[in-house]
């Protein structure tokens, strides 16, 4: 796929046709500029709106186009907005509403009625917001001119989000067994699911799986322990005593990408209660697809598996990493209040602050060999942790602002990848609106993304999204949550 974003430019013939070249090419002024800033999509000019007949036409057109990721509407003069309405109401695409205009300064001394009635953004996008306002159309809206870095980087936010939108609508997942006995929050509403998302989410025999790894060739072995060695450090007795499990480990991998390559799945979910034929629970094959954009989610959480696949997606290109995670257990002191984040086996090196290291041992639970996993600790910076929740009647994103930090000390005895971060606006407010909220313990921890992609994904989704940030105290947040509660109540149709 080649991500699009298709700029249309609103205008009417009321000007003459002088005045509506002078639109169009001032408009393709505008999208060279934005395409030239670095927007991660390609930035497709279409020729000057002028009826609603070619409105719709292009509306559809977008609909229908596998590349075209969202549209960004300006209206350059001033566009009846009348004219817009059977184009917006079909308009199945993110919505981007650019809210600027050609000149930066106005030119003080020589304005005069023509340079007036040719720069008409400033109240004729008043008429495009309000026809979007009556007809309740999701859209994000952007005022600023297309020179300003601050404006670029927001589009690229929203153009970030309208790429993981894409790319959920169109996700196939493939469960090996089920969720976890007697666990709550794993569990999902897998129809609702696909008509909110697009994303199908099916269960597949973990043998189904045990078939394909048990046939891949010794030769694929080879060649996989071959880029391990080239890649991360390796433990001296996984070339030594312990090689048929490294080996083996391998194979795991090599069978789980086939299944999922064959079946065209962007996702997926293992379950320690259900492995079937497999003789370790996959860690370093679990953690090698996700680097490669792969979603996954432990104990069967399909839910979170699609999450970790979006932002991925959301993500791609930025060299900054993405994981499933969990929060496990806290420090509250001395110093600063701190998470320390990981999970069995399954955290993506993507994350990772150094070359990560390939170990065996023992896992506690299970019943199968000492699994192979990599360990390392996450890299520092600027965060988000995001989860998703099944509230009943509806979805519910619940994310975190967070700073990624080094451990205060090693942490030799923890044979994981592991994560320690300080989230806003603190551990103990962040702790209390987060179960407030009834966020899940699995979630996504991204570097690659900030929350106003998050926020701007939630909207084209039409999902509810609950933020911690650091301007968050514990009686705001509630009181969100309950007007949260009665807006999703009333919104829902009959």
């Amino acid at each position: 796929m080649n991500p699009q974003i298709w700029f249309l430019t609103g205008s009417q013939h009321l000007y003459g046709p002088e005045t509506l070249q002078q639109v169009a090419d001032q408009s393709a002024e505008i999208q060279r500029t934005l395409a030239a800033a670095g927007v991660s999509a390609e930035i497709v000019g279409k020729p000057v709106l002028t009826d609603s007949g070619a409105i719709k036409k292009v509306m559809l057109e977008a609909n229908a186009d596998r590349d075209c990721i969202g549209i960004i509407a300006w209206m350059h003069t001033f566009s009846p907005a009348k004219m817009w309405i059977g184009g917006l109401d079909a308009l199945r695409k993110p919505l981007l509403h650019l809210h600027t205009q050609h000149n930066v300064s106005l030119p003080w001394s020589t304005i005069d009625m023509d340079f007036m009635n040719l720069n008409q953004a400033a109240h004729g996008d008043r008429e495009f917001g309000f026809i979007q306002a009556r007809l309740g159309v999701p859209r994000k809206v952007i005022a600023g001119h297309v020179s300003d870095p601050a404006v670029v980087k927001r589009v690229e936010a929203w153009a970030r989000a309208a790429t993981g939108l894409q790319h959920l609508r169109g996700l196939r997942l493939a469960r090996f067994g089920d969720n976890m006995r007697d666990v709550a929050v794993t569990e999902g509403d897998k129809v609702e699911a696909e008509l909110r998302f697009g994303v199908s989410v099916n269960t597949y025999g973990v043998n189904d799986l045990v078939a394909v790894v048990d046939r891949v060739p010794d030769a694929e072995i080879d060649k996989l322990i071959a880029e391990y060695r080239d890649t991360f450090e390796i433990a001296p007795e996984l070339l030594g005593e312990r090689l048929e499990s490294f080996r083996y480990a391998a194979r795991i991998e090599a069978g789980l990408r086939q299944f999922l390559t064959e079946g065209g799945f962007g996702a997926f979910t293992t379950n320690f209660e259900d492995l079937g034929g497999l003789r370790q629970l996959p860690g370093l094959a679990v953690q090698r697809l996700m680097a490669d954009g792969y979603g996954f989610g432990g104990e069967g959480d399909w839910k979170t598996s699609v999450l970790v696949a979006t932002v991925k997606a959301m993500g791609s290109g930025t060299g900054r990493g993405t994981s499933f995670m969990e929060d496990y257990t806290y420090h509250f002191g001395p110093g600063e209040p701190k998470i320390l984040g990981a999970h069995m086996l399954e955290v993506c090196p993507s994350i990772a602050s150094a070359k990560p290291r390939a170990e065996i041992h023992p896992l506690g639970i299970g019943g199968r060999e000492d699994p192979v996993r990599l360990v390392f600790d996450a890299a520092p910076g600027p965060a988000v942790v995001m989860g998703m929740a099944d509230m009943g009647d509806r979805f519910r994103l619940v994310a975190n602002e967070i700073e990624v930090i080094a451990p205060d000390e090693p942490l030799p005895h923890l044979p994981v990848a592991r994560a320690v971060w300080k989230p806003a606006p603190s551990l103990s407010t962040s702790a209390e609106c987060w179960i407030t909220a009834g966020g899940p313990h699995h979630t996504v921890l991204t570097q690659a993304v900030g929350a106003e992609t998050l926020r701007d994904f939630a909207e084209m989704a039409q999902t509810e999204l609950l933020l911690i940030d650091e301007r968050t105290t514990p009686a705001d947040f509630l009181d969100r949550v309950r007007w949260n509660q009665a807006y999703h109540r009333l919104a829902r149709p009959l």
